[in-house]
């Protein structure tokens, strides 16, 4: 498969999707869309102006107040989800190119978006039981009961990064459609044609007009968004740096946010791991999408008594792995997705060999005449004060530290200021559980690493607030009213 073969329906694009249509944009400004892998400019998008985000908010606030979105019954709602489910399957196969053009991500990665995103979609469609349930608590002196309803917060403003410009929209949209709540999505700067494909997926399943709205741009437009006075409630996935300022903003101006941020995970391997097991799930839980995944451990803790062989290990295993052109298939890794993030990593393994880190494959730029390739890096002798062990990098660089003792493992994997995901690897896995619930983190694997749309994800410390996902995903989207009544 290439370029050449392959049809892009989105490439130099003038308008947005606002109030069910997709319209001019104001602005004459534009954002060029750069592809990784050849550093050839293949789209461009509107900056949005203020005007055009006005518009779009505007929308979403008329498509939310009565009658609108939000007085449907949840399970009305909820067949509006699985058509919308339906519609992006449809889409899968543009959305996964449109997807690997604009950030590299191999197609073996965003082959699998469309599938990913419409289960995001069932599974909160799958709540609307609960949305709908009655909820009756008596007082604790028993002279009266209080019926809690779940009201939809509002207007909200979903703010996207570029590694996973799909499904990370969707895990905030989902549940905010469910919840009864309307739209503005806002994607990276760098990724905004490929969630075209799920607006478009929206207006095919009859999703009334301003329910959901798209506008494209740059930092400063997120910024609007997220002071704009008729928008109740942020969510908003990218970096720590990024999301601080967001956390200021809505904590000005009182305004309930859910924050997904970076991460600096680490992979325990117990001394009684099978590392041919630990081999066949090292790239994907520690360097998946070329290492540009928030909740992977890239930081693996091996005991001193097995160091040399989890190296070597990870060593063959990294080594192994195919990079190139991310269109083909067999390619593990791809570019970084943007020169700025190509030149950060490239700065981190710098600076890691100068702090006398130890490169046991990889450790610079690829050999290509073009595109952002980095070599897909290992680092050996890493100790727990470097800053390679404690920034994250997002690119395809791994750190292998030594520890003594248990303990000693868990205080190094509790020894930075993030606290998203990490793994620990042990043929028991009850000894592996007591281990990971010593570990502050949002999320950890026993064995491999994966999300469940069913379970919360979020992080702790610089990792962000709130979660995505479950129940107390949903729940981030709806703002409680108490109505209380005396007992006759």
């Amino acid at each position: 498969m290439t370029r050449n073969d392959l049809t892009f329906p989105h490439t130099h694009v003038r308008d947005l999707f606002i109030d069910g249509h997709w319209v001019a944009a104001t602005s004459n400004e534009r954002i060029d869309i750069v592809d990784p892998a050849t550093e050839a400019v293949w789209g461009s998008v509107p900056n949005a102006s203020a005007g055009d985000v006005d518009a779009a908010v505007d929308a979403a606030d008329r498509a939310f107040h009565g009658p609108g979105w939000s007085d449907l019954r949840p399970s009305e709602r909820a067949e509006y989800l699985l058509r919308i489910a339906d519609e992006i399957e449809k889409r899968a196969e543009p959305m996964a190119w449109t997807t690997t053009r604009e950030n590299g991500s191999p197609v073996a990665e965003a082959s699998g978006s469309a599938a990913n995103a419409a289960g995001i979609f069932r599974y909160f469609a799958s709540l609307a039981p609960y949305l709908e349930s009655d909820d009756e608590r008596p007082y604790p002196n028993g002279q009266g009961t209080t019926a809690v309803f779940r009201d939809p917060v509002g207007v909200c403003a979903l703010i996207a990064p570029w590694n996973f410009p799909i499904n990370l929209v969707v895990a905030k949209l989902a549940p905010a459609l469910i919840a009864g709540c309307t739209t503005v999505i806002k994607p990276a700067e760098s990724t905004p044609l490929s969630i075209r494909f799920v607006v478009e997926a929206v207006a095919a399943a009859g999703v009334p007009a301003g329910v959901v709205n798209l506008v494209t741009g740059t930092g400063a437009v997120g910024d609007r968004l997220v002071r704009h006075p008729r928008v109740r409630k942020v969510a908003f996935t990218g970096s720590t740096g990024v999301g601080r300022k967001i956390a200021a903003a809505c904590g000005e101006l009182l305004r309930p946010v859910t924050l997904e941020l970076g991460g600096k995970s680490s992979a325990i391997v117990l001394d009684d791991a099978d590392l041919d097991a630990f081999s066949q799930v090292l790239i994907r839980s520690c360097m998946r999408n070329t290492g540009q995944t928030c909740y992977i451990a890239t930081r693996i803790l091996a005991p001193a008594t097995r160091y040399d062989e989890v190296v070597g290990v990870v060593s063959r295993t990294v080594a192994a792995a195919k990079q190139g052109d991310p269109f083909d298939s067999d390619t593990v890794f791809g570019p970084s997705a943007t020169k700025e993030q190509y030149d950060k990593v490239l700065g981190y393994i710098e600076g890691a060999r100068a702090e006398g880190a130890r490169v046991t494959t990889g450790g610079g730029r690829a050999d290509t005449t073009r595109g952002y390739f980095v070599q897909p890096t290992v680092f050996a002798d890493v100790t727990e004060d470097m800053t390679i062990a404690r920034e994250e990098v997002f690119g395809p660089v791994v750190t292998i530290l030594r520890y003594d003792t248990v303990d000693d493992a868990v205080r190094i994997a509790n020894g930075t200021e993030f606290g998203l995901g990490g793994i620990v690897f042990s043929a028991d896995e009850d000894r592996a559980v007591e281990v990971a619930r010593r570990i502050d983190t949002g999320s950890v694997g026993i064995n491999f690493f994966a999300s469940n749309h069913s379970a919360p994800f979020g992080g702790r410390g610089d990792s962000g607030l709130g979660v995505e996902f479950g129940i107390e995903g949903l729940n981030a989207y709806l703002t409680p009213q108490s109505v209380h009544r005396k007992r006759a």
